[in-house]
């Protein structure tokens, strides 16, 4: 998934950067809900971690001014406050889920996998195209029985495909995705891991499942032959 964290604690932002960098998200971060607007509607996240309490415009006006603006993403919110108030107030202006501080990075992590799923019924718990099995829970990936240990980027990669299975993804596409608001447009990064993602999961198995469509990107073949 590609999250933005909209947070102004720099330390809890970076420790919550990583956490979900360590399992192949593509994060970035914002420290003003003024960022968070502008960053939500100029990229396309899978799920947004909005702290309620912000510098400037808090989490409530925020979340409010973006679904206003027809931004409809997933929103865990954040919040210090325990209160029954502050959480009804969050979810009035449109939260999808909320966690209170202190919390654990894995039911951080679980919660927004359970909010992508719930937002694109269309996404199950986990993704098969032909005898490939992707498990976004476990973050691990099966061609038949056998099990495909991938690098981060590639696992990222791979459940794109497998989430449009018989659609053309454009290298834009693809760095959406996977990469960070910090890559560089230009560069041969995806040329490089889908070949090197086509030689665990296609070449071992004698299979040609990810295309190229010059021109135009890559597509992965809807019976993943």
């Amino acid at each position: 998934m590609r999250i933005l964290v909209v947070e102004d604690d720099s330390k809890l932002a970076g420790l919550v950067r990583r956490g979900l960098s360590e399992n192949g998200h593509a994060v970035d971060v914002a420290e003003r809900g003024e960022d968070a607007l502008w960053m939500a509607r100029a990229h396309s996240y899978d799920a947004i971690v909005l702290d309620l309490m912000l510098p400037g415009i808090d989490g409530v006006a925020t979340l409010r001014a973006l679904r206003e603006v027809d931004v409809w993403t997933p929103v865990l919110m954040l919040t210090a406050r325990d209160a029954i108030e502050d959480r009804v107030a969050g979810l009035d202006a449109g939260a999808d889920d909320y966690v209170t501080k202190p919390f654990s990075l894995a039911e951080l992590r679980a919660r927004l996998r359970a909010l992508v799923r719930r937002g694109a019924p269309e996404r199950p718990p986990v993704l098969e195209v032909g005898d490939l099995r992707l498990d976004p829970a476990t973050q691990r990936v099966w061609r038949g029985e056998t099990e495909v240990p991938l690098s981060a980027k590639e696992y990222a990669l791979l459940e794109l495909f497998m989430r449009r299975p018989g659609e053309v993804v454009s290298r834009f596409d693809l760095l959406e995705h996977a990469w960070d608001i910090g890559y560089e447009n230009r560069s041969n990064v995806v040329t490089v891991h889908v070949r090197h993602l086509r030689e665990k999961v296609d070449r071992p198995f004698g299979r040609r499942s990810i295309e190229t469509v010059h021109g135009a990107g890559y597509r992965l073949r809807a019976e993943g032959a």
